[in-house]
Order: C-alpha cells, then structure tokens, then sequence
C-alpha cells in the first residue's frame, strides 16, 4: 500500500486530480498509432498475404476509401477511450479497472465483427487481428497515459 499523500499506480482509487494537458497529448499520440495499427495491417494482409480486406482484391496494396474510414474509426475509438478514462478517472473509483473492462468488451465487440459479415474467412481473420490489436494499443497506452496524467498532477498539486 503506498504511503499516504502518494497515489498507488496499480489501482488508482477513489477521486483524483488529472493533468488533463498529459492525458490528452497522450490520447492524441494513442490515436496517431491506432490509425496507423490500421494502415500497416492493411497494407500487410493486402500487400503482403494478398488478403482482400477491406476492398476488393483488385483495388491494390492500400485499398479503397474503406481503408482511410478504418484509420479514421481506429482515431476516433481512441479519443472516445480517452474521455471514458477521463470521466472514470475524476469519477469513479478504481477507474482504470472499470477502463479495461470497457476497452476489453469493446475490443471483443469488434474483434468478432468481421465474422458476421459474408467475406471469406481470411478476411474475416485478417480484419479481426487489425481490430483486436488496435483495441489492444489503444487499452495499454491510454491506461499507461491515464497513470502518467495522475502522477503527474499528484506531484504538482
């Protein structure tokens, strides 16, 4: 248990101020590397494994305007994340907690997605690893910016 006036870094209890400024930079940052997660995982199956995701085999490497939308909803799933954390964080006890749960059922949403769809089943796959490993990097870095904002404003309050 840490000692008192210093906050414990694996639980982040109870109500606590937020160097909001770090926590957003941060959530920028996590939205830059979840849109480009998208685009290097397009790239890799179309390019690479000549798997057609996202478009049709013979609109090339990058796709079509499919593949900006999923850097775009990749983006936007990370700031969204970054307000949960936010709102959790000066709310509700235990935050990142209830924050993993979040992006954890959300990522489970998504990963299962691709197979409701009437693509073939590499696609299928393909576009449930892309959508896992954002939601992935968009849990561990958005948790690790959430610790760092927290710190940092308990060392500077």
């Amino acid at each position: 248990m840490a000692a008192e006036g210093q906050y414990p870094q694996d639980s982040l209890q109870g109500p606590r101020r937020v160097d909001a400024g770090t926590l957003w930079a941060g959530g920028v940052a996590t939205a830059l590397v979840a849109a480009l997660i998208a685009l290097v995982g397009v790239v890799v199956f179309r390019g690479v494994f000549g798997i057609p995701i996202l478009a049709p085999e013979g609109d090339g490497v990058w796709g079509n305007v499919s593949t900006t939308w999923l850097m775009v909803a990749a983006a936007v799933a990370a700031l969204v994340a970054v307000a949960i954390v936010h709102l959790l964080l000066l709310s509700t006890p235990r935050a990142l907690s209830f924050f993993g749960w979040i992006v954890g059922l959300a990522t489970v949403v998504v990963g299962v997605t691709p197979f409701a769809t009437d693509a073939d089943i590499a696609s299928q796959l393909a576009s449930a690893l892309i959508n896992v490993i954002i939601g992935f990097a968009i849990l561990g870095l958005v948790s690790g910016v959430a610790r760092t904002a927290v710190a940092r404003a308990a060392r500077n309050g």
